[in-house]
């Protein structure tokens, strides 16, 4: 077997450090030939150019939840960046001789030891990065990968390629740069929001008086199978199918003059809970919702993602209040919003995505559409509250979202009648330097680019040309002149009690 080499430039550990991280060599070393030592070996070699953990992610992505496959995402960004820095940046500057070959048994050892420094172990930073990127979305999955987090960070010692001092480093370098992430990406608890105060209706048993809205094609053209279902455990309900083309507010006025409605339901994606959640509004009915879409933001944050949540509320007569927000533009009848609205770049980016979505999907779509955005976008010139101005982009949200200084990822609460209302400057010199700057730093509640306050109304004034008004997520609207107003309490929404 080939001696491995060290440089000139490479120092031997010293002091203290140079006493345990040999005793614990040796100990290591005495440990008797198993069926591990293969096992070890195999598996420090699998995490070579971080394959373990592309392959773990894959794992995470095709049998967890939404959370774990945020994880997996996080702990691979988290990967490359602890990896660069642990291989590109720290071992040059502090370089270090790795434990002589003889250190260990010839059976442990590896045909071709690595030659670089031993400070630290690329191999136990990429493993932390993993581990922690996971876990901040996700603990029970981090939970479940640590152990192999652990095993990779030990066989770099049980192999013979690095001292502990060098895998402990690693790990605490990882680990760190794990941690920083959330500085410009904010964790998604997945808690549900807060809401209003807690009521009680008569119960709706087996659907009788409800009128159940649903559409087929939501969740990519699962929502026929879900509708079939609640067929079946609301028998009693009236159901109306969504189809092309529909002037769904008329239908259902039509169908409540006619008809003794007592509560509405409705099962769709977030746009479709929209447009009934305005009827239910407008007509003071409970609403039941039944998430069928594709991320279901209303649901998650109301905490009734889960179809067998709102069935036991029907039956109880369990309901709470909460939150909706509306927008009148160029004199027009308020439009209802249950999540964002938005003014700007993001209305171009929604119509950009769906222009191509049909063919190439929607997560490709979305990236082609955020690249033309980004080359293409022009001020927008607009009066906010009085005040004259350029922005990039307006976000209005019904209640308060997490976190105030960066991309906001969550909802904690919707009952307390206010508005989030941010928007990003275009008329402060360098902005779209400064706000990539700012975003790539986690600095964007320092920002000039960056403007981020509450309140219950808002007014906004477009100084040229009528522009596309988008309210989660439906882009169908121009206008000019836009009020913006938080509705205290106006949903009933079915959701048994907590």
């Amino acid at each position: 077997m080939r001696r491995r080499k060290t440089g000139t430039s490479s120092t031997q550990p010293k002091g203290l450090t140079n006493g345990l991280d040999r005793l614990l060599v040796d100990r290591s070393a005495r440990v008797r030939p198993t069926s591990a030592d293969r096992f070890l070996r195999a598996l420090s070699m699998s995490a070579n150019h971080s394959r373990l953990w592309v392959g773990v992610a894959a794992g995470l992505v095709v049998v967890g939840g939404r959370a774990p496959r945020r994880g997996a995402v996080r702990g691979l960004l988290a990967v490359g960046v602890a990896s660069a820095v642990a291989n590109g940046i720290a071992k040059p500057l502090f370089p270090r001789r790795r434990p002589p070959d003889e250190s260990v048994p010839f059976v442990r050892r590896l045909v071709s030891p690595p030659v670089s420094s031993s400070f630290p172990s690329g191999h136990a930073a990429s493993a932390a990065a993993f581990v922690t990127g996971v876990a901040l979305e996700s603990p029970a999955a981090g939970a479940v990968v640590a152990p192999i987090a652990l095993a990779v960070g030990y066989s770099r010692v049980h192999i013979g390629v690095h001292w502990p001092s060098d895998v402990v480093a690693g790990a605490l370098l990882g680990g760190a740069i794990a941690l920083t992430t959330r500085r410009w990406w904010a964790a998604r608890p997945d808690d549900p929001a807060t809401l209003g105060p807690v009521t009680r209706i008569e119960p709706v048993l087996d659907g009788n008086g409800l009128l159940l809205v649903g559409n087929p094609q939501s969740g990519s053209g699962a929502g026929d199978e879900v509708l079939q279902i609640l067929r079946k455990r609301l028998p009693a309900a009236q159901v109306l199918e969504l189809e092309p083309d529909i002037d769904l507010a008329a239908r259902i006025d039509d169908l409540l003059s006619r008809e003794r409605i007592v509560a509405l339901g409705v099962l769709g994606g977030d746009g479709t809970v929209s447009s009934v959640a305005a009827a239910a509004v407008e007509h003071r009915l409970p609403l039941a919702v039944f998430a069928g879409g594709t991320l279901n933001h209303f649901a998650r944050d109301a905490g009734v993602e889960d179809m067998t949540r709102t069935l036991d509320a029907l039956d109880a007569g369990e309901t709470v209040l909460i939150d909706t927000a509306h927008v009148q533009f160029d004199r027009s009848e308020p439009r209802t919003f249950i999540n964002t609205a938005s003014l700007g770049g993001y209305p171009d980016f929604v119509r950009m995505r769906e222009r191509w979505e049909a063919r190439l999907g929607k997560w490709p779509a979305a990236g082609i559409a955020m690249v033309r955005l980004l080359f293409g976008a022009q001020p927008l010139h607009a009066t906010i509250d009085g005040a004259s101005t350029a922005i990039w982009m307006l976000f209005v949200g019904n209640g308060g979202y997490h976190p105030s200084h960066q991309i906001p990822m969550s909802r904690p609460e919707i009952h307390r009648g206010t508005l989030d209302i941010r928007y990003l400057r275009a008329d402060v010199a360098f902005s779209r330097t400064r706000l990539i700057w700012a975003t790539l730093t986690g600095t964007l509640e320092r920002s000039a680019t960056y403007v981020h306050r509450r309140a219950d109304r808002l007014d906004v004034g477009v100084a040229d040309f009528p522009v596309s008004l988008a309210t989660d997520g439906e882009v169908d609207h121009r206008g000019k002149d836009f009020t913006f107003t938080s509705q205290p309490a106006a949903l009933t929404l079915f959701r048994p009690y907590d």
